[in-house]
């Protein structure tokens, strides 16, 4: 078993996007015996947190911080749209100074010369290449890549990169000062997939990747945590997810459980699944399709939520439509499949980012 003084604990993990999911993944990281670092632009030292989780208990959370080298042509970020979904996070996905909970006991210290070769990325979608740039990665650095949507990452990494995807049933949410647990769910890792080529019309083939010799000792501590031969397909379910749920209920800020209540709602809702089932089944003939009934169940136990793109607009932030919707759109293009409504949404989200 692995233990804190293994070799599988001698590299740290460094952190890019302290808000609600980083900082969940950094406790399990923690509770299995990991050293975690933020990443900053700023000389903030230490970072210090609470998790409320869902029993209850509030966990403390400490970060030591390093401070990750100035992006090119670096200005000060004062655009809303440059905030994470907790409005906690500068467009790097690192937390700026002002934050509460965060210690000026004295300067970060500057990013020592070794490579990074362990890297959770966990910022939004849109701030990845700022957040990535400049950073030191080694050439066979692992990259663990929880976000929304699917391509954020792509052109960013080092050839010689292992870009493990992290998708997550679980949810957290601010709750003054500390982020709250709302629930531990399912989460899987997987091996990232090329995605389709022009003249290939179809995705890899292989079998499944194995996972990393860190990867069973932390599924004692990260809970509910699995590595499934069909990954991929589990991915591409909660993309759909978000592309039907998100963006109609950012555009017409309603909760989830509104889109199936609404008749015109629901109309666009399937539209969006059908579509997507397209290209999927274009992707992976095995993809089973009928995606609009896991939406509608999404929906409905989620029905009071406000989902991500919602809120992002409610603050007048940039969302991360380009990785869910436009991803679509992009596959879909190689593909010579036409998906008109998820043009035409993805039309409507931009113009709205046009407007702030």
């Amino acid at each position: 078993m692995t233990t804190p003084a293994s070799p599988d604990h001698a590299e740290p993990w460094y952190l890019l996007g302290a808000g609600n999911m980083g900082l969940l993944a950094a406790h399990y990281l923690q509770r299995a015996g990991f050293t975690v670092i933020a990443l900053r632009r700023d000389a903030t030292p230490r970072l210090e947190r609470t998790l409320i989780l869902p029993n209850g208990d509030r966990v403390p959370v400490q970060l030591l911080c390093e401070r990750a080298p100035p992006a090119k042509g670096a200005k000060p970020r004062q655009d809303p749209r440059a905030l994470s979904n907790d409005s906690k996070t500068d467009a790097s996905g690192i937390p700026p100074a002002d934050v509460a909970g965060l210690s000026r006991a004295g300067p970060a210290p500057t990013r020592p010369a070794p490579p990074i070769r362990r890297l959770v990325v966990a910022c939004k979608a849109p701030f990845s290449a700022a957040a990535l740039d400049g950073l030191p990665l080694a050439p066979d650095a692992t990259v663990l890549r929880l976000q929304n949507g699917l391509g954020s990452l792509d052109g960013l990494l080092p050839d010689g990169a292992r870009m493990i995807e992290v998708v997550s049933a679980s949810a957290v949410k601010r709750d003054g000062d500390a982020h709250r647990v709302v629930a531990e769910n399912d989460t899987w890792m997987g091996e990232s997939i090329a995605a389709v080529a022009p003249a290939a019309g179809a995705p890899a083939a292989g079998a499944p990747a194995e996972p990393p010799t860190w990867f069973c000792p932390l599924t004692e501590h990260w809970p509910k945590l699995h590595w499934p031969d069909d990954f991929h397909h589990r991915q591409w379910r909660k993309l759909i997810g978000n592309a039907v749920i998100n963006p109609l209920t950012g555009l017409h800020d309603v909760p989830n459980g509104r889109i199936f209540q609404d008749p015109a709602l629901a109309g666009e809702a399937e539209q969006l699944a059908r579509e997507a089932d397209r290209v999927f089944t274009a992707l992976d003939p095995t993809w089973p399709g009928d995606s609009l009934t896991g939406v509608r169940a999404l929906a409905e136990a989620t029905a009071g939520n406000t989902s991500s793109m919602r809120a992002d607009m409610q603050a007048g932030a940039l969302t991360e439509i380009d990785a869910i919707n436009g991803w679509l759109l992009r596959q879909a293009e190689a593909l010579d499949i036409d998906l008109p409504t998820h043009r035409r949404i993805v039309a409507a989200v931009q113009a709205r980012h046009t407007e702030l």
